[in-house]
């Protein structure tokens, strides 16, 4: 008789690790299932119709137990790091109601992914991811946590956040936590140990550090970095007085990691984030057969992924942080029914195929189809404020799903062909969309480009007044170089 599959739950599936761990489940013949917030969000994976999808919020506890009931496992991939302001409370709650819920469905096995945390110094971040495991396991199921330090894999935060750093600055000033060991691990040894730990036999209850096979400073792995890419060697003058704050402002502008996202990476860069001996994973799950990727290689893979735009996911998945009143999709009760809307429609002799390649493309490296110097002095202005700015770029330099970011834009709606609609995520005094539709009239292809705004208040609506100069300088442009560049 044919052994039953295993049935895994996997929490974070739109995001970076649990987007390719899904994949890599599916691979080993499991039966997967997913917890996501927005089912949409899953249709830019290749693995959408292969797994069951449940959709809710994680401190919604019935729909937790909802997504539990009958699976062997739960892997807990969530955090909030770059979805909220208060992460620690809203991973706290998170936490507690998973582990409710775990208790009551009878959940077997818990497999969470955290941080390591053997430094006596600890950061606000790492110490929530340590809380998270602590609070997890507070209702007696059985959690294997598996703490790792930096992962580098192609569009992995801390990976981008390096890679930008020393591409961009050939001599850069920086804090005398540069000189603090790390132990990085590759993203295919972190899927390797995850994928691992549900196939035991038996529940297991534990704490374990999971490292590369190199402890090294993080001016080494600059170094290492700028030689692997074929730069010269960095210049690193080590100023003390630079503090986490700073740092994360400065990165936050050179780099396309928001400094929200930043902060906590720099803080948690304080301590030395090393694979204590007595937590080594080795005393559970032997190494990969070939042996742990070694940093240069993790390197090589993770450059070969970006060169070939073959990102498979990427950190900028997660939601950016939203003003207060940017959180609710639907229209809010204090808009009034105020709406602005800025059309613009225009007919091209262009196949309609053509039209949708070229804003399909938007964004990115393609920029916005002129008066980019007016795109790129509003992201400047973004990311001043603490916005994630243009620089958060694509993941896909040519095609969009429902759920990629589109520099400070995120796409709402995708219908290849006919219909996208980008949502804002830059800093606003309201709720903004950015709208293209592709229609065909006579022997001609019709494109209407609608700018819509829910403003927030008196200001939200004098910001549309003041800014409305400047949209007849873009939007007009805009319409007219898609078609322009489609006729070519």
């Amino acid at each position: 008789m044919e052994k039953a599959k295993k049935r895994v739950l996997v929490t974070g599936a739109t995001g970076y690790v649990g987007g390719r761990l899904v994949r890599t489940l599916l691979d080993q013949g499991f039966e997967v299932s997913v917890f996501v917030r927005d089912k949409k969000k899953l249709l830019q994976h290749p693995w959408a119709e292969a797994v069951t999808v449940h959709e809710g919020q994680v401190t919604d506890l019935e729909s937790v137990k909802k997504a539990l009931t009958g699976v062997d496992a739960a892997f807990y991939l969530l955090h909030s790091i770059n979805s909220s302001l208060k992460f620690e409370t809203i991973e706290k709650q998170m936490a507690h109601t998973f582990a409710v819920a775990a208790k009551e469905t009878n959940l077997p096995q818990i497999i969470y992914l955290g941080g390591i945390t053997n430094d006596e110094r600890i950061s606000k971040h790492l110490k929530s991811r340590k809380d998270t495991g602590t609070e997890l396991a507070s209702t007696g199921v059985p959690v294997l946590e598996l703490r790792a330090g930096i992962i580098i894999g192609s569009g992995s935060a801390s990976f981008e956040m390096l890679r930008h750093l020393t591409h961009r600055l050939p001599i850069m000033t920086t804090p005398k936590w540069v000189k603090n060991r790390t132990q990085p691990i590759a993203i295919r040894d972190v899927l390797y140990y995850l994928s691992t730990a549900a196939n035991f036999s038996n529940p297991v209850s534990g704490v374990f550090d999971i490292g590369g096979p190199e402890a090294l400073s993080y001016e080494d792995m600059m170094q290492l970095f700028a030689n692997v890419s074929r730069l010269r060697r960095r210049w690193i003058i080590k100023i003390p007085v630079l503090t986490p704050s700073l740092s994360s402002l400065w990165i936050g502008f050179v780099t396309p990691v928001p400094t929200t996202l930043a902060r906590p990476l720099v803080e948690s860069l304080v301590s030395e984030v090393v694979v204590a001996p007595e937590k080594n994973i080795s005393k559970l799950i032997n190494p990969p057969e070939n042996g742990l990727t070694p940093i240069r290689k993790a390197f090589e893979l993770a450059l070969e992924r970006v060169n070939q735009n073959t990102i498979e996911t990427h950190w900028s998945d997660a939601a950016a942080p939203l003003a207060p009143w940017q959180k609710a999709q639907s229209d809010p009760d204090w808009s009034g029914e105020v709406e602005f809307k800025d059309i613009r429609t225009k007919l091209t002799t262009a196949p309609a195929n053509k039209v949708w390649e070229c804003v399909e493309k938007i964004g990115g490296e393609t920029g916005w189809y002129g008066s980019d110097w007016l795109w790129y002095l509003r992201g400047l202005m973004d990311r001043m404020i603490g916005g994630v700015g243009l620089r958060r770029g694509r993941r896909d330099p040519i095609h969009l799903h429902v759920g990629d970011s589109v520099d400070f834009w995120r796409v709402e709606e995708c219908e290849p062909g006919k219909h996208l609609r980008l949502y804002a995520e830059m800093i606003l005094p309201g709720k903004a969309w950015l709208d293209f539709e592709i229609s065909s009239e006579a022997d001609k292809t019709k494109i209407t480009q609608t700018a819509i705004f829910l403003p927030h208040g008196l200001g939200g609506q004098l910001y549309w007044r003041v800014i409305s100069p400047l949209h007849s300088l873009l939007f007009p442009a805009m319409v007219k170089n898609i078609c322009k560049s489609a006729q070519k």
